[in-house]
């Protein structure tokens, strides 16, 4: 019995692979496997579709170079009905094709070659941030390292120490906190906060984001709180990530 035949039966996530090279396809199934996941493999787009709805994965990992279509147009078909969280992972890493796959529904976007610890990490992350989702635990408060955010009071706590945001401020972070542990692209805060008019009026954004960091982080004693992609969007740490990462730098 093959290592992925036996890796059915482990009580783990179910992760769906996308990829169309054996060496990277065998390389991810065995780290995966020995890190206590289930895994099942499809090698191209067309399979990536039919075996998502077959055996509703925990997660999917997918590649963008596909030798039948391209990865996106994968994303974009498992989006609509699909809820599991998607990483893509392609050596293909320019900030527009971040962009294009952030904003057609991926969860992460990993660039090879990479580690295996840096995989399962964002992995732990995108299957933490379905579990809290579900479980409803944004719905009315969230603590993410030394914020507490009180969502129907519109109440904002830094260390302790209660932080007024103007209503826009209070939006921008609203958003971000809603899709905690990821990137989220310009284009996608922009239409959250501003309304789809102002998707491309960037300058909004960068202006917000650094009132946000001057109001929450002035000394930027919490330097993992909030993450920034060039070109490509910012985000809030997950509150378990944020948790495990001070925790390191403690050491």
């Amino acid at each position: 019995m093959n290592q992925q035949r036996a890796a059915r039966g482990v009580e783990g996530p179910l992760v769906l692979i996308v990829e169309d090279e054996p060496q990277v396809k065998a390389f991810l199934e065995t780290s995966l496997v020995a890190s206590g996941f289930r895994v099942e493999h499809a090698p191209n787009g067309a399979r990536a579709l039919s075996m998502a709805a077959q055996y509703v994965p925990d997660l999917v990992l997918l590649d963008l170079g596909l030798p039948d279509v391209d990865g996106l147009e994968v994303l974009r078909g498992l989006r609509p009905w699909c809820l599991a969280p998607v990483i893509v992972v392609s050596a293909r890493g320019q900030e527009r094709r971040k962009v294009e796959a952030l904003d057609a529904g991926a969860d992460d976007y990993i660039v090879k070659p990479f580690g295996v610890p840096e995989l399962l990490a964002r992995m732990r992350v995108a299957l933490r941030n379905v579990a809290r989702r579900h479980a409803g635990a944004l719905e009315t408060s969230c603590t993410i390292g030394p914020l507490r955010i009180e969502l129907e009071a519109r109440r904002v706590f830094c260390a302790g120490e209660l932080v007024h945001l103007t209503p826009i401020e209070f939006k921008l972070l609203a958003a971000l906190v809603a899709h905690s542990g990821k990137i989220v692209t310009h284009r996608q805060l922009l239409a959250e906060v501003w309304g789809p008019n102002a998707s491309e009026d960037s300058g909004y954004l960068r202006v917000y984001m650094t009132h946000l960091r001057r109001k929450l982080d002035p000394g930027r004693a919490w330097p993992r709180l909030f993450r920034t992609e060039a070109g490509v969007g910012y985000g809030v740490a997950a509150p378990e990530e944020f948790d495990e990462r001070a925790g390191e730098a403690a050491q």
